[in-house]
């Protein structure tokens, strides 16, 4: 694959401000082809469409539409991917997954580098302070988000 990590995170973190700035959870991701073309993008957006199975990762997702094989394509998401959307990864088999960071919040990364996705963790700071900054402004929202009861 030739999806360059640094420049896959950057559509990522526009889509994560984008969330941020529409009042949702700055969460960003995108589906990556096998020469790093974007074949869909998108943001956490639980709270604007009232809808909690809208992930970033399954925003990206869907946007890509219907792939023949995922094998070859890369998400890339600013924040390790949860359960439920590691589980989407391992379903329709996406090959690899670029994180923007795990210190806010790790999920199932490691149980997906078990399986055989290539993972890369960047521990990019920005991605660490728009999460840090949004936790702290919003814990009752990033604690719902999470699964954590008040």
């Amino acid at each position: 694959m030739t999806v360059d990590p640094a420049a896959a995170l950057e559509i990522a973190l526009e889509e994560a401000r984008a969330g941020l700035a529409s009042g949702g959870i700055p969460i960003g991701a995108a589906l990556l082809g096998p020469d790093g073309e974007v074949l869909g993008r998108g943001h956490n957006r639980r709270v604007q469409d009232d809808d909690p199975s809208v992930h970033g990762e399954t925003a990206a997702f869907r946007d890509a539409g219907r792939q023949r094989d995922y094998r070859r394509t890369t998400m890339v998401t600013t924040l390790s991917p949860c359960w439920y959307c590691s589980g989407l990864i391992r379903q329709f088999g996406i090959g690899a997954v670029v994180i923007g960071e795990s210190r806010t919040f790790t999920g199932g990364h490691g149980w997906l580098a078990e399986h055989g996705v290539r993972v890369t963790l960047l521990d990019d700071e920005r991605c660490v302070r728009l999460m840090e900054e949004f936790i702290a402004a919003r814990p009752e929202l990033w604690n719902e988000d999470i699964g954590v009861a008040d």
